[in-house]
């Protein structure tokens, strides 16, 4: 079932997500499992699979070149989705990513996931390699994520990039894209990111996700400023709860986000880890409560790999 008809047969229902990380190489399929098993109890309607881009590593040469290699660090996206949905039989959301992928390749790897029943994507540009710092598409790839979820769009319409097929072949795909709250980074300011998005909701984004935020003024002057532009389509606010005091550093300086004072302050105060997670799921459980009263259609939590927090959260809400 696509994600939007979970939104919609909720009827007026806060429903749980939460998204995992492919595991790391080398680990099994049974580490991820365990991170999961603990929140299927909170019945999520579906479960969001990220997909990390390949990197690459120079190694020397005795003759003093360097020799490029691509390294993939993570199993892929498309198998992960199929064993969860076999595993748990629950709907899964892949992330599909402009980086690192070809048109035609993107066309491929949607084509095995309209063969294996998944419905829905989130469709995302991704980061950048961290060697080079700025994005840069591969050859006959996609600079931006509007022009992926064109492709998507295309694609549920029967259009391929070697031809145009009749209505059989249409895919039919949920297309979900990001939203940010603080803005995102690259953005050269507030109106112009709201614009932006508003292109990938015109190009066919069937509902938004956003990142992590940790004060929901943020999401609610978002939210506000989106149905201005004309942006009407589900919102589903993204949120994760602090877990060390060195992610008081670590999460503004990676997602490019504020923290509340009052959560600085109180984190700070922590004598370990463990009084910090304390907090932060303290924080996070207030933060759902006030979103669930104000009505958002879905609460999508950040897990990191990590359920255990994740899972108090939910024991408390749903």
């Amino acid at each position: 079932m696509k994600v939007t008809d979970h939104l919609d047969r909720a009827n007026g229902k806060t429903l749980f997500s939460f998204e995992v990380l492919p595991p790391k190489k080398g680990e099994n399929i049974h580490t991820l499992f365990s991170n999961i098993e603990p929140l299927m109890e909170f019945k999520p309607p579906f479960i969001d699979v990220t997909y990390h881009r390949e990197e690459y590593v120079y190694r020397h040469h005795p003759n003093g070149l360097l020799e490029k290699k691509t390294v993939r660090r993570r199993p892929g996206t498309v198998g992960i989705c199929a064993a969860i949905k076999n595993r748990f039989d629950v709907d899964t959301v892949p992330h599909l990513i402009c980086g690192g992928f070809s048109k035609e390749e993107t066309e491929n790897a949607l084509i095995d996931l309209h063969f294996l029943g998944i419905d829905s994507v989130l469709a995302l540009r991704g980061d950048p390699i961290k060697s080079e710092g700025i994005f840069k598409p591969e050859p006959d790839g996609h600079a931006y994520a509007a022009d992926l979820i064109g492709q998507v769009a295309d694609l549920n319409k029967g259009e391929y990039l070697d031809q145009e097929q009749d209505d059989s072949w249409a895919t039919g795909f949920c297309i979900g894209t990001a939203g940010y709250p603080e803005k995102h980074f690259e953005a050269p300011n507030y109106q112009s990111d709201i614009r932006y998005l508003r292109h990938k909701v015109d190009r066919g984004a069937d509902y938004v996700v956003t990142q992590m935020f940790f004060d929901n003024e943020e999401f609610f002057r978002f939210e506000r400023l989106c149905r201005e532009a004309g942006i009407m389509v589900p919102i589903i606010p993204g949120l994760k709860p602090l877990t060390s005091k060195s992610q008081l550093t670590m999460l503004p300086r990676t997602f490019y986000l504020n923290l509340p004072e009052p959560l600085v302050e109180a984190i700070s105060q922590c004598r370990d880890n463990e009084d910090a997670r304390r907090i932060g799921i303290e924080w996070c459980i207030n933060q759902s409560r006030e979103l669930m009263a104000h009505g958002v259609p879905c609460l999508h939590y950040y897990s990191m790999g990590k359920s255990e927090s994740i899972r108090r959260i939910a024991a408390e809400l749903f």
